[in-house]
């Protein structure tokens, strides 16, 4: 018997704002534990909630992004159960009015458009992180209150790859609305996924097994697969499946037992009596989205249009929002757009690869990168010299034109001068026109190496095959 997989996604995104959704406490990745906490963190009694302006600006521009219904009245609740990781003993929460619904998203997959129905998008807070040692357990606070949204899927996904682009396709939207830095190692963005199977053909879907805190692409498409398969293998030896939460292992590459699941869990949500409802007027909701930065396709489509790339260096630009704003300010110094990306693609990116630098942290500006692949394109040096100034560009940031000065890099182009330095060569070998004659292929490249070897490589190799093929058949 086939069975179809019936996938729903459960994505958390920790926006990305100075201070913390309804705190003061300031937000800061890898900051000493409990160091950027204030006492609404640590549910403290007396202790009131204030709205993060920034975080409902960035919920609207992520709402509007995945085509949703935007509710223009904030209204928030409390999910009630004590966990070692909720200071307060609830968590503050949008349960029954969620800021954004009936939405979509739509993904590639084979070389077909899929739209993904996604049912809410809905602001709460983070919790706390626990370190989980032999016998004991330490809390970090700083966590504790980051915002977040929450973005909740249909079950409308069929298949770990599915997935994946689904959830590829929200980093891009929330880290070019620069809501998000995205960073799924560190938990900025992570996933939880509900998996079921049934008969192909029926409608009645099947038990449903969760799988929690997936933070890599390949982890999510993983660990989908093997619950397929999984579950396949229990139907298919006569065997219930049992309403689970599962976690998985990167190194066995499959999920493992969490918890078993009886009834749902009762929350007791309630309207949170410490923020009143929010009335958001037209105009902050207009001025939200309109002054959000340009997402990933709107920038695709520009740069393919606008800058005419083609479309795999297109998208190798736009993997990191940080290289794409990069390239975007290089254009600003040149119009050699195509040149300008394969330099970047190949120097740039080579350089911090091997490296391990992150591109916030090269040195060199954008402009000198444009300013380098004109003086290419322009030919006044040639590929090797190209190089030689980058990476005296890498060590002192300095411009190009300035150390091809310094470095008395000019590539010699002029007809003459190279027809002199080929007569030259022939002369001093009086065989080669008769080699040549006779077919011998080594002729042409014996004359360039003598000819770059008297200029130290500075002969527009163009050029100077023109001219020896022009001499040698003389």
């Amino acid at each position: 018997m086939n069975f179809e997989a019936v996938i729903g996604l459960e994505i958390h995104v920790e926006m990305k704002t100075k201070s913390k959704m309804f705190s003061a406490g300031p937000i800061s990745f890898g900051a000493t534990p409990n160091t950027n906490c204030v006492p609404m963190d640590l549910g403290m009694p007396g202790t009131m909630p204030r709205v993060n302006k920034q975080a409902v600006i960035n919920a609207i521009r992520v709402s509007n992004a995945l085509h949703m219904t935007i509710d223009h009245d904030l209204w928030f609740d409390r999910k009630n159960y004590f966990y070692t990781d909720l200071p307060k003993g609830y968590q503050i929460t949008q349960q029954d009015r969620p800021i954004g619904s009936d939405g979509y998203l739509e993904i590639e997959v084979n070389g077909k458009t899929k739209r993904c129905q996604i049912e809410r998008l809905h602001m709460e807070e983070d919790t706390c992180m626990q370190h989980h040692f032999s016998d004991y357990t330490l809390i970090d606070y700083n966590r504790a209150g980051i915002p977040l949204v929450e973005i909740v899927s249909c079950p409308v996904l069929r298949s770990g790859e599915e997935a994946r682009k689904y959830v590829e396709k929200i980093r891009d939207i929330v880290t070019f609305a620069n809501v998000s830095d995205g960073k799924m190692e560190e938990g900025s963005l992570r996933c939880d996924v509900n998996v079921s199977i049934r008969p192909y053909g029926t409608t009645k879907l099947g038990t449903k097994v969760e799988v929690k805190n997936l933070n890599s692409l390949q982890h999510i498409e993983n660990a989908i697969d093997f619950e397929v398969k999984r579950q396949s293998e229990l139907l298919l030896l006569g065997k219930p499946i049992q309403q689970e939460t599962r976690r998985y292992d990167e190194a066995k590459k499959e999920t493992i037992l969490m918890r078993i699941k009886t009834d749902a869990v009762d929350y007791k949500y309630f309207t949170e009596p410490n923020i009143c409802p929010i009335h958001l007027s037209d105009s902050f909701v207009d001025d939200a989205i309109k002054t959000c930065p340009e997402l990933y396709d709107e920038k695709l489509a520009r740069f393919l249009n606008e800058y005419k790339l083609n479309e795999v260096d297109a998208k190798i630009l736009l993997s990191n929002v940080d290289y794409a704003d990069y390239f975007d300010k290089g254009a600003t110094f040149t119009g050699n757009f195509q040149n300008l990306a394969n330099f970047f693609i190949s120097n740039v990116l080579g350089y911090l690869n091997k490296n391990n630098i992150d591109i916030k942290n090269f040195k060199v500006e954008s402009k000198h990168i444009a300013e380098l692949v004109d003086l290419l394109k322009d030919k006044k040096i040639n590929s090797s010299q190209g190089i030689e100034i980058f990476n005296k560009m890498v060590q002192t940031n300095e411009s190009p034109i300035k150390l091809q000065k310094a470095m008395g890099a000019t590539l010699i182009v002029d007809e003459e001068t190279i027809r002199n330095l080929v007569d030259e060569v022939i002369k001093a070998n009086p065989s080669i026109p008769a080699d040549f004659k006779a077919g011998t292929t080594r002729v042409q490249g014996f004359v360039m190496g003598q000819i770059m070897k008297k200029t130290g490589g500075k002969i527009d190799p163009g050029v100077a095959n023109k001219i020896i093929v022009e001499e040698l058949k003389k």
